[in-house]
């Protein structure tokens, strides 16, 4: 047997209830609305059993139809029923706007975590999944706010209002309906708190296989160079599978609700046919009151199978709410600091005793120092793993230092604050990033006034231009997401040519020529020479024959400076620099 829900599950249910409630409270309007509309569209549907009741007692006696009775009854029915398809407008109405702007709401509260989270959980986390909370979990949750307003309201007010006009007609009646009702209550509760479960477990596996699908997208050409096509199609039918399994059991045990209250409800319904036949045929009704009351009892059983679904849609969309709630509850980036401020660096960049850990039982850099002057060009080389990116990742504060402390312009820059700092660091990765939009548009990342002269004179500068004047549209070409009508090396390119449009007094290149050919790769180093002439640059590679000209190498090995000087002083050591030097040129 399935188990109940643990005190942790139903607290975090709760703790989203609270929350989600705290989002509709400034369009608290538009709930009133709903309410009020609610309360019409009830009022309007409650009235024309009362009307037709009473034509049908205005005709059945044989030759004694009052016309006049039965037309006053149609043109209140009339009028009930416009002021009903009415009042449903607005209801509808006022639930749009109220769902899609608090979808809207965490939508934009998300995104904008997303901004302030630390590097490590985006690095730990799928991009699929957080994907799949921002898009997929919002969705399910308007769509349980909306049934919730559409639906609930006028279920509750529709239950509430039946009770009270057949307690008012006839209260012995009107008791057996109130005395069967918690049964098709409990019944419902019973199924529902057993689907809350499957509902969150699916939100998972789907955020889960959300994120393996844009894993494969992205990485479709490497899976196929491998030959991994089919262990990558046993793993989505792995996750798949799951997904299947536990949406099949969200959704069967949850269809079982409508049924279960339907069989409930109809029981009530015989009930009280019964009931009011034997009260009419002893005289205590009259045909039209018996109608009445059948009209009544037919209406009062279907809010119920209502309310049994949209509590079903409210139990996932609160599942949904709550991973979008622990996204938004993560530990954002350290504060800056009270008198964190902005400022122009000239790129003196001191590093003292710096230590720093991925994880805390995994050294990685212990006791670093270095210190650069402005304009010097430093190389930083040596194996894979050394510590050569998570350097770089500490310049730009992507990760703060566990010990020691880095300064720029002798100031420590946990001082500063970090758009402050990044806006003195032009980066150009190994790994590139274009976002959709035209070549322009993509050049002038950094300065979005620049004007058309000043991006084509970047683009010249990065030896691009020739290739941006062949495309269909020129700089008005639309690249497609990341690039993916580009080659690498064209990619890169467009990439070094946004660093040369907004050239800051520190440069970042991270093997910035790893995806160009030779020949270009001669026109690039040249433009280098130009954009790094005077700026403080840091330049990780592991093609040697782009760093010759580099003020200071430093050679890391496991977290340490192990050589460090020129070119000609490394060689001139014959260590670890000059055996790997060789190395690359054994054969040429």
């Amino acid at each position: 047997m399935r188990k109940r829900p643990s005190p942790e599950e139903k607290m975090i249910r709760r703790g989203a209830l609270k929350r989600m409630l705290a989002y509709i409270r400034p369009y608290r309007l538009f709930f009133v609305l709903s309410l009020v509309s609610a309360a019409v569209v009830c009022a309007a549907q409650l009235l024309v059993p009362v009307f037709s009741g009473a034509a049908i007692d205005a005709m059945i006696d044989k030759g004694q139809v009052d016309f006049t009775v039965i037309a006053q009854a149609v043109l209140k029915i009339g009028i009930a029923v416009a002021l009903s398809a009415g009042a449903q407008w607005l209801l509808a109405y006022a639930g749009n706007r109220l769902t899609f702007s608090v979808v809207h709401d965490l939508r934009d509260e998300a995104i904008a975590k997303l901004q302030k989270l630390p590097l490590s959980y985006l690095d730990a986390h799928p991009s699929g999944d957080l994907l799949s909370r921002i898009v997929a979990d919002a969705e399910t949750i308007g769509d349980g706010l909306l049934m919730g307003f559409s639906q609930l309201f006028t279920g509750v007010i529709m239950i509430a209002g039946i009770l009270v006009i057949m307690l008012r007609l006839n209260p012995a009646v009107a008791a057996i309906v109130v005395i069967l009702t918690p049964f098709s209550i409990f019944v419902a509760s019973f199924i529902v708190k057993r689907t809350s479960r499957f509902f969150k477990a699916q939100s998972e596996v789907r955020g889960e296989e959300t994120a393996f699908i844009n894993e494969s997208i992205e990485g479709l050409k490497v899976m196929r160079s491998f030959g991994h096509e089919e262990a990558s199609l046993a793993q989505f039918d792995e996750v798949n599978e799951r997904l299947r399994d536990v949406s099949m059991k969200a959704v069967f045990y949850s269809s079982l609700t409508n049924p279960s209250t339907r069989l409930v409800n109809n029981v009530v319904y015989a009930a009280v046919v019964l009931v009011c036949a034997l009260t009419a045929v002893g005289g205590g009704m009259t045909v039209g009151g018996m109608s009445i009351f059948l009209s009544y009892a037919s209406q009062y059983a279907k809010p119920f199978n209502e309310i049994s679904s949209v509590i079903t849609e409210l139990e996932n969309a609160l599942a949904c709410a709550a991973r979008i709630f622990a996204l938004l509850d993560e530990a954002e980036e350290p504060a800056e600091a009270p008198d964190a401020a902005a400022f122009e660096a000239e790129g003196n960049v001191d590093v003292e005793n710096v230590s720093f850990r991925y994880v805390p039982e995994r050294p990685l850099i212990e006791d670093f120092k270095l210190s650069v002057k402005a304009g010097q060009r430093i190389a930083i080389v040596g194996p894979t793993g050394c510590g050569k990116t998570t350097l770089i990742n500490l310049l730009m504060r992507f990760y703060d230092v566990d010990g020691g402390r880095i300064l720029v312009e002798g100031t420590d820059i946990r001082s500063m604050t970090r758009h402050g700092l990044r806006k003195n660091y032009g980066m150009v990765l190994q790994d590139t990033w274009l976002k959709r939009g035209t070549v322009r548009e993509n050049i002038a990342f950094g300065r979005p006034d620049a004007t058309e002269e000043e991006v084509i004179a970047a683009a010249k500068a990065a030896h691009i231009h020739s290739f941006i004047k062949r495309l269909p549209q020129g700089y008005d070409t639309v690249i497609t997401e990341n690039g993916g009508n580009l080659s690498q090396g064209q990619k890169q390119l467009l990439c070094i040519a946004r660093v040369m449009l907004n050239i800051p007094p520190m440069l970042i290149l991270d093997e910035a020529t790893s995806s160009i050919d030779t020949r270009t790769e001669i026109n690039i180093q040249s433009a280098f020479a130009r954009m790094m002439q005077g700026r403080t640059s840091f330049i990780v590679a592991h093609r040697l024959s782009t760093i010759r000209e580099a003020d200071v190498i430093l050679v890391m090995r496991d977290g340490h400076i192990v050589e460090q000087g020129n070119h000609d002083e490394l060689m001139a050591q014959g260590g670890f620099y000059a055996k790997l030097y060789k190395s690359q040129f054994a054969l040429s």
